[in-house]
């Protein structure tokens, strides 16, 4: 600023200078206004300042700014020239004007636009970096941007007055921290004006003046204590409403691109890809050294110390069954915490989702996973191995996957297995010795800590603490039974355990009552802690509490274990594949890799192809072995029970009679019996020789088992249509009333086959009489055998009763009582004791030789019997009823074999194709008999190499996945 009266002063009307935005002017001493030339003139003749009073100086000057802006009158004498010369001025003073006025517009307009530029540059600083919070809004969201309605969305904003009126007076608190500040440094380090007003007050007041105000200074900060806390707990309210209007806001987003706003497909989710390589992990067996390292959050804690509750509470849902003082978990439960638009549970094997905003769904999917556990858990055990793998999303569901275990025991009650504790520690041990997994131990702050278990198994897993967080539950009843709060302190400090840990927290999950919502306990655990003199002397932190704050941190700690470890493993299952590999190319170099799923669909495809093949039989085959089978089958009933006592009466008409009753007989009771037998039988080896031809034909010996056990079942399966039996048996019995022989070669035929069955049970009888009696002369000197004692006593007896026979050709089929007693007193007279039964029984056989025998001559002799038989010759002495006989059996054999035939083809040959693909699926379905029936190292190598390409490829698509998330 210039000095009135100064030379600097003086020279203000030569040098006008215009500061506007950092632009400068100079007008020249030729342009000045003449009453501005003088008093410059004035000013500058004086060589003394000081003879010139500031006041007079002034007195100029601001008459000067107070002239009204007209032109001067010109001098006398000057003329027109003067008035050209004043128009002049006017002319070039109003062209300098607007020159002035566009620089001054140009200069605002580029300083202005500078200051804009480095405003919005400082407000772009000021705010926080939001890149890493990306993965909160999906990537289609952004797509549903100009989808959205942003009216809808403003209304649904808190107005700002709301927002004003949570703020606290910032001017007041401001005021208290000031005065905390002056109280804290006055008494840490010795104020000098705080120590001479209380040396003062010491030498002018009692001491009872100084009680009161010290009184009332830790009033006022006991008071200032609370209204910091009363407003962290709005600031947290304010945030929760935000959040959860956010929360309904991401649902809306979700439910429109479920419905189709979006015609592409939703990718994975990063935690289900995830949760994807951890299940097919579990299922891994692990070889080649390799072993499951990948991270996840391991649950653990002593048995009713509130597990189950810590995990209902994070993922916002009472999912898991309960009980009072039982133990409830019985197997590990993989929960898989992911986001979603609804709020649903799902099993891993199973489609069905459970609403978890239903009671009716959460009920039933508790109910559900008792039952798992139960199943799971083996004869004589009271806990299991087996993982139970459950997915839950929800909208703000922190993502990450926990595995609750069983709880720690120090003691085997009554009804458990004996070695249950040991059962649990091992399965505790095995979860925990992973170095990449993170343990969440689970402590009950309601008893005393040195009961505690769980705390001395998770220091021997984890000494350093490196990867374990610590959890006191059941916070508000610790308050109200210890009698010093302090000790609380002491466990969430980690001074109280000798265990480490990377945090420790205090949470509340309820007030006990199996029926009260997650609702209401977030309310209940928020009213506690606002309450809660713990929080408000100090002793806890506020990030310390809720369970909300716990799922964050543990959220956060999963997610780094997972980003430092997860491409480690990808390359230890990179290395077990190329050792699985190689070994491969090694051994089966000329085999292609199919794990035991293909494989038995391999086998499944040959066996329906032996199957199908069983159509392609010609009829005739089939009618062949039918009718062979049958007979071999009936003959001995047609012989002994038929034949042999017709034949025996020795009267034609008798015999016919005798033949017709119980051939009627047999037709009724087992003969369609008998035939569907048969069919049954001549089907199973059709489909057993089928199937055995094939295995020869350069098939893989792998199978082998497999077909097996498929024919074993498809033919216990297998039941005939007894619909067809009563058919059967109709077209039986009209066989067999069937006496009339049309031509010479059907009476040709009948003869043939009455002569070959005679001759077959002559040799099977000759070959009985032989064992009987024992070697003859010839191969008792070939061979040198001997008789037996026995063979000698049957040798005698035979030849006896060859003498009787001889005698009386024409002897009936039973000896009388009188012929046995005379044969056993002519071999008792040769020195030979012999029994009746045993002369009966050797009687038997002979009769039966000498009775086929006369049988086959009679035979040749009705080769030439059918012109006799055609012409009804009753009395000849050439009766041929026996050929009759023979061919009306043979005639029910040829006709029952072509009926079921007909049966076979049409229908049961379909009904067993259809068994077997029924228990080719079955089979399909049921993994471990799949494992029984399809075995070997090379399906055991196959299944390996399946697993580990499977494992590695899900953990690279993971890691890319989440190296975009980055």
């Amino acid at each position: 600023m210039l000095r009135v009266g100064s030379k600097a002063a003086c020279l203000a009307c030569r040098n006008l200078v215009s500061t506007n935005m950092g632009v400068r002017f100079r007008v020249p001493l030729q342009k000045l206004h003449p009453l501005s030339r003088a008093i410059h003139h004035r000013y500058s003749s004086n060589t003394n300042p000081q003879r010139a009073p500031h006041r007079t100086a002034a007195r100029y000057f601001t008459s000067m700014s107070r002239l009204p802006m007209r032109p001067p009158k010109p001098p006398p004498g000057s003329g027109g020239r003067g008035h050209q010369q004043q128009r002049n001025f006017w002319v070039a003073r109003l062209a300098a004007r607007l020159l002035k006025l566009r620089y001054i517009l140009l200069g605002s307009a580029v300083g202005g636009g500078y200051t804009a530029k480095k405003t919005y540059d400082e407000w772009k600083d000021m705010l926080p970096d939001f890149s890493e919070y990306n993965w909160v809004i999906p990537d289609f969201v952004w797509e549903l941007s100009e989808q959205i309605d942003l009216d809808k969305l403003a209304k649904a904003l808190p107005e700002m007055e709301e927002i004003v009126k949570l703020l606290p007076d910032l001017d007041k608190i401001g005021e208290n921290f000031t005065f905390i500040k002056s109280l804290l440094s006055s008494e840490t380090s010795g104020d000098p004006p705080l120590k001479a007003a209380d040396s003062s007050a010491a030498a002018t007041q009692d001491s009872s003046d100084k009680q009161y105000k010290k009184s009332s200074d830790r009033e006022r900060v006991d008071q200032l204590q609370e209204e910091l806390l009363r407003t962290q707990l709005k600031y947290q309210r304010m945030l929760e409403r935000l959040e959860k209007e956010n929360k309904e806001l991401r649902k809306v987003v979700l439910q429109k691109d479920d419905k189709g706003i979006h015609q592409r497909k939703v990718k994975k989710s990063l935690i289900d890809l995830y949760s994807e390589v951890l299940d097919i992990l579990s299922d891994y067996d692990s070889n080649y050294n390799t072993q499951d390292h990948l991270p996840r959050v391991v649950v653990v804690g002593d048995q009713s110390a509130g597990k189950t509750s810590v995990l209902e509470m994070v993922a916002q849902a009472r999912i898991f069954p309960r009980g009072s003082g039982e133990m409830m978990t019985r197997s590990p439960v993989k929960v898989t915490l992911s986001e979603g638009p609804h709020h649903v549970a799902m099993f891993k094997d199973s489609g069905r989702e459970f609403d978890l905003s239903k009671e009716e769904d959460l009920a039933a999917l508790r109910h559900e996973i008792e039952l798992r556990m139960r199943k799971s858990v083996k004869e004589g055990q009271t806990v299991s191995t087996e993982t139970i793998s459950l997915s839950v999303k929800g909208p703000g569901i922190q993502r990450m996957v926990l595995v609750d275990l069983p709880g720690v025991i120090s003691t085997v009650t009554a009804g458990m297995a004996a070695d249950t504790k040991e059962t649990i520690f091992s399965i505790s041990k095995a979860y925990m010795q992973n170095p990449n997994a993170i343990i969440l131990c689970i402590q009950d702050g309601s008893v005393d800590a040195e009961r505690s278990i769980v705390t001395d198994l998770v220091s021997q897993m984890d000494p350093q603490g490196k990867r374990t967080i610590f959890v006191l539950t059941k916070v508000d009843l610790a308050e109200k039974n210890l009698a010093s709060p302090s000790r609380i302190q002491q466990i969430v400090e980690g001074k109280l355990f000798p265990m480490k840990a990377l945090g420790y927290f205090a949470v509340v999950t309820g007030r006990g009552s199996s029926s009260e919502s997650i609702d209401s306990i977030k309310d209940y655990e928020e009213d506690f802690f606002q309450n809660s003199r713990l929080l408000r002397d100090g002793m806890l932190k506020a990030h310390q509490v809720t369970t909300k704050n716990l799922s964050l941190a543990v959220s956060d700690c999963f997610w780094k274990m997972v980003r430092e470890s997860v491409e480690q493993q990808a390359d230890v299952f990179k290395a077990s594949r190329f050792n699985l590999e190689t070994e491969w190319k090694n051994n089966y170099p000329r085999l292609r890799e199919l794990d035991r799923n293909e494989l038995y669909e391999k086998a499944k495809n040959e066996i329906l192809d032996e199957v199908i093949s069983l159509s392609q039989v010609t009829p005739l085959h089939w009618e062949s072995i039918l009718q062979k089978k049958l007979w071999e089958r009936v003959s001995t009933h047609v012989i002994e029970n038929i034949y042999l006592p017709a034949a025996q009466t020795m009267d034609s008409g008798t015999f016919n009679t005798t033949v017709d009753i119980k051939l009627k007989q047999w037709t009724d009771k087992q003969l369609p019996h008998k035939a569907l037998e048969v069919a049954w039988e001549t089907l199973q080896e059709e489909f057993a020789r089928f199937m055995a031809e094939y295995r020869g034909k350069d098939q893989d010996d792998i199978f082998d088992k497999l077909k097996e056990a498929v024919k074993d079942e498809s033919i216990k399966r297998h039941k005939w249509n007894e619909r067809a039996m009563d058919s059967l048996r109709v077209i039986q019995h009209n066989a067999l009333e069937d006496r009339s022989i049309t031509d010479k070669p059907q009476w040709d035929a009948a003869i043939s086959f009455m002569e070959e069955t005679l001759q077959s049970r002559l040799k099977d009888t000759e070959s009985v009489i032989s064992d009987m009696v024992g070697p003859d002369w010839k191969q008792r000197w070939l061979n040198w055998k001997n008789r037996t004692p026995d063979q000698h006593i049957r040798n005698e007896t035979k030849n006896e009763l060859e003498r009787l026979l001889k005698l009386h050709d024409d002897h009936t089929a039973y000896l009388a009582n009188d012929e046995v007693t005379t044969v056993r007193k002519n071999l008792e007279g040769r020195g030979v004791e012999v029994d009746p039964v045993l002369i009966k029984d050797t009687w038997h056989q002979l009769y039966r030789r000498h009775f086929l025998q006369n049988a086959l001559s009679h035979c040749n002799l009705c080769k030439r019997g059918f012109y006799y038989y055609q012409r009804h010759f009753v009395d000849s002495e050439l009766e041929c009823n026996d050929v009759v006989l023979f061919w009306r059996i043979q005639r029910m054999l040829v006709i029952t074999a072509n009926t079921l035939r007909q049966q076979l083809t049409n229908t049961e040959v379909r009904r067993l194709e259809k068994n077997v693909k029924e228990v080719l699926d079955d089979f399909g379905e049921d993994q471990e008999r799949k494992s029984q029936l399809i075995t070997g190292r090379r399906v055991q190598l196959a299944e390996d190499l399946k697993k580990v390409r499977e494992i590695q490829e899900k953990l690279e698509a993971f890691i890319e996945a989440l190296h975009k998330e980055k």
